[in-house]
């Protein structure tokens, strides 16, 4: 956790601005992520009319299934934004989980991420650093990764489930970090979107 938040103040490997009109911060116009197919530049789309489109433009979904979810999803989790996820995504120890269903993830993912479905996760800790148990896992604080989730944004129900699952089968509350804006608030930004459509 301590990288990834010591990392947001460079942001290791950012391109310094340069001629673009929309820019990350004042300072860095894009991020370099290794992703398994290779390196990813992350930047904002630079077309200053453009505006989100599809599902995830959608204000009014129906609750339950999209109620709005709290800015905590657990106790001793941090809430995090962009900058600290654009941060994490750069810390060789810090693994970024798209938490969302596999039809969701198709649709288009932040760069760099790991597709590991809530539904999946619980039984996946091994992934993460737990030790198999004959009664589920061992998740010492000292072998597990610093993860940080998300999902469809703030009224997606899918990372917080699944950060309420892996805290009750061991995993410490304070290696998890939760991106709350998820895929609509990357989206709105404009930032780069990996696969999908």
């Amino acid at each position: 956790m301590k990288a990834f938040a010591t990392a947001i103040l460079g942001l290791a490997l950012a391109t310094p601005v340069v001629a673009q009109e929309v820019n990350i911060t004042r300072d860095v116009a894009s991020v370099t992520v290794q992703t398994p197919a290779g390196p990813v530049e992350i930047k904002r789309e630079q077309n200053t009319d453009a505006v989100i489109e599809g599902d995830f433009a959608r204000i009014a979904r129906p609750c339950p299934s999209f109620c709005i979810q709290p800015m905590t999803p657990a106790e001793g989790v941090t809430t995090i934004g962009e900058l600290e996820l654009l941060a994490a995504l750069q810390d060789p120890e810090t693994v970024v989980i798209d938490s969302r269903v596999r039809p969701d993830w198709a649709t288009g993912t932040i760069p760099g991420s790991v597709s590991m479905p809530y539904t999946e996760m619980a039984d996946r800790l091994d992934e993460l650093g737990c030790e198999v148990d004959f009664d589920g896992f061992i998740c010492e604080p000292e072998t597990t990764k610093t993860i940080v989730l998300f999902c469809n944004g703030p009224w997606c129900g899918q990372s917080p489930a699944a950060i309420r699952r892996i805290i009750e089968a061991g995993y410490p509350a304070d290696k998890i970090s939760y991106y709350r804006w998820g895929m609509q608030g990357w989206r709105m930004l404009g930032l780069t979107v990996a696969g999908g459509e």
